[in-house]
């Protein structure tokens, strides 16, 4: 994630305009809902943080925000009651020139990962059966996190369980394969050693936090490749 100052200087916030969107930047022509904001906020807090532009189209044009004071209850209230753990953003109203204000927040980048979107039914109280959708940043948009994702970020807390693992017969062809083929996926390396989904996926989770092999996203794949 790029450093900028806060309060933003004007040509910084150009300059971050005109990068585009990326891994770390999202545009928003305008506030949409609760939960589309809180879905972006989990996918920054979940990677490597990035900024909210509000009040910038697409193609990086301008056009300002209509209320910037209700957008930033909003996007607070997103935040803190929309998302757990609930986390901690910075904000800020933005003249832009031209009479235009921007609503730029910051996400840094989170040491409680996984976070989770919160859920409401139609009378708006907490959906008591809900799956725990998270979500990382891929490129410039926002995906739904896989299992094994959920998995890796939840090992790496510092009150995460303690990582247990000895290689055995399943590691072994495990890693013969990935030397001949170069990568995995879960499905694969289920069928490979004729096991469970489940018990493989926890197989490749436990050799990514040993740092034995690593997990890759592409678009809506994922696998897993031996460290080089």
């Amino acid at each position: 994630m790029r450093q900028i100052s806060f309060p933003i200087r004007r040509h910084e916030l150009y300059d971050l305009i005109e990068s585009g969107e990326g891994p770390d930047v999202e545009f928003k022509r305008q506030f949409s809902s609760p939960e589309k904001i809180a879905r972006e906020i989990i996918a920054f807090a979940n990677t490597k943080g990035g900024y909210l532009l509000f009040g910038v189209d697409d193609d990086g044009t301008v056009v300002g925000v209509r209320s910037e004071k209700s957008e930033l209850e909003e996007i607070e209230h997103a935040a803190q009651f929309m998302i757990e753990p609930p986390v901690e953003i910075i904000t800020e109203n933005v003249h832009a020139g031209r009479g235009l204000d921007i609503v730029l927040v910051r996400v840094p980048e989170s040491n409680n990962k996984p976070h989770v979107l919160i859920e409401y039914d139609s009378s708006g109280r907490r959906a008591k059966e809900q799956p725990k959708l998270g979500f990382v940043r891929y490129e410039d948009k926002s995906v739904q996190a896989s299992r094994e994702v959920m998995n890796v970020m939840r090992g790496e807390r510092p009150e995460g369980p303690p990582l247990r693992i000895s290689i055995g017969y399943n590691e072994k062809v495990l890693f013969e394969y990935l030397n001949r083929h170069g990568k995995i996926t879960v499905a694969e390396f289920a069928d490979l050693v004729n096991i469970s989904r489940r018990r493989a996926s926890k197989i490749l989770v436990n050799l990514v936090r040993a740092g034995t092999i690593l997990l890759h996203t592409f678009e809506k794949t994922e696998f897993f490749t031996l460290v080089q």
